[in-house]
């Protein structure tokens, strides 16, 4: 039985090339970067090589780098560091409800705070309208913190135009680019952005490293006390070894985007046309919005998304009902439900995520197995009518 990985949006296969680069961080220059001797100062030169790194990928300068755990504390570092330390500016936050739960659970924890947030709704694709963003603008507004592209679907938000209303406002701009970075062209000085979060294994890097993107001029209160570790902006002994991954992933990641964007294109197409031609009764969810080539997020009617994760799982091929962060939970897609679509359409919904390892053989297999799969389910759901 073929394997087949298609759940790229949870995480991505670490890229050999990035292991190597690793590895000697781990067995031979294990010294810690903030140690005076000789091997303190490899690992301090390698994280600084990494930032730079990271840095030339989304167009940044190396000193607007912190290195974090992960997405997730780089969301929550921007949204608590900007309300800590300029909550005497404003006490507004926009969002969306279609965002990542780093985002949502944060924005929760300043309401609790005392912070104003408002969350915006999005259309049947999934995409923010800017003129919801500038009705909600106000005086009081502190901090704008919106989604690049959606791990879900894959629609890719008007950030660019965001960021115009915002710089017009003095609103500091945030964006969640975990899913972006890597798969799609981003700059953060086209973008106009004060602060973008990223993670390394969503681009074949390893987990537990990412990055917050801040602004040179922009300043944060600290959320990791500790030592003064990134210009005291997160305290901690520097995981070297990740660091160093996600470096050389974002090298990997500039030099594989385009050819990567190609074959996803192609592949997804060829996927989305495949089960569109074999099977009846499928929505593709975000279609007639601008997507992450590598995303497809696809209802079929009659079957529920959890008995067909499962039944592929049977099959081999691996695929999402969503969020990984939000697996386990029986409650529907807070980002379908967000975009008006109807229970039967969200409970069916499954997302395949493309990867640089994915290809043409993996379409073929889905090709060949999702059909019958779902044809089988949908005999044994006596509501379901073709």
């Amino acid at each position: 039985m073929r394997k087949v990985y298609l759940d790229n949006n949870a995480t991505t296969q670490v890229d050999p090339i990035v292991v190597e680069a690793m590895a000697s961080f781990y067995l031979e220059n294990y010294g810690n970067a903030s140690s005076v001797h000789g091997f303190g100062q490899k690992a301090k030169a390698a994280v600084e090589e990494a930032r730079e790194s990271v840095a030339s990928l989304i167009g940044a300068e190396p000193r607007e780098i912190v290195f974090t755990s992960g997405g997730t504390e780089a969301d929550n570092l921007a949204l608590k560091g900007i309300a800590a330390r300029y909550g005497s500016r404003g006490a507004k936050i926009i969002t969306a409800k279609t965002e990542h739960p780093a985002i949502l659970r944060t924005a929760e924890l300043l309401e609790q705070r005392g912070f104003r947030v408002s969350y915006l709704d999005v259309d049947s694709s999934g995409i923010i309208s800017i003129e919801d963003v500038e009705q909600e603008i106000d005086d009081d507004t502190l901090l704008i913190s919106l989604m690049c592209a959606n791990n879900e679907t894959g629609t890719i938000q008007p950030l660019e135009d965001i960021a115009v209303l915002a710089r017009e406002r003095g609103v500091f701009l945030h964006t969640d680019a975990v899913q972006g970075v890597g798969k799609m062209a981003l700059d953060v000085t086209t973008l106009k952005v004060d602060l973008l979060s990223l993670s390394a294994h969503k681009f074949h890097g390893p987990k537990g490293v990412g990055a917050l993107f801040v602004r040179d001029g922009v300043e944060l209160e600290p959320v990791m006390l500790g030592g003064s570790q990134e210009r005291k902006r997160r305290g901690g002994t520097e995981n070297v070894p990740g660091i160093v991954g996600l470096g050389r992933a974002c090298q990997r990641a500039d030099e594989c985007r385009e050819s990567f964007q190609a074959l996803a294109s192609e592949l997804r197409g060829r996927l989305e046309t495949g089960f569109t031609e074999r099977i009846p009764d499928i929505v593709i969810n975000g279609a007639e919005a601008k997507r992450l080539p590598h995303v497809s997020n696809i209802s079929f009617k009659g079957v529920q998304g959890e008995s067909l994760l499962i039944g592929l799982d049977i099959e081999g091929i691996a695929v999402s009902t969503g969020a990984a962060c939000s697996s386990g939970s029986v409650s529907p897609s807070h980002v379908l439900t967000a975009m008006g679509l109807p229970a039967e359409t969200i409970n069916g919904a499954i997302r395949f995520s493309l990867g640089r390892m994915s290809a043409e053989e993996d379409i073929k297999y889905l090709l060949d197995v999702v059909p019958a799969v779902v044809s089988r389910m949908r005999e044994m759901t006596p509501l379901y009518k073709s």
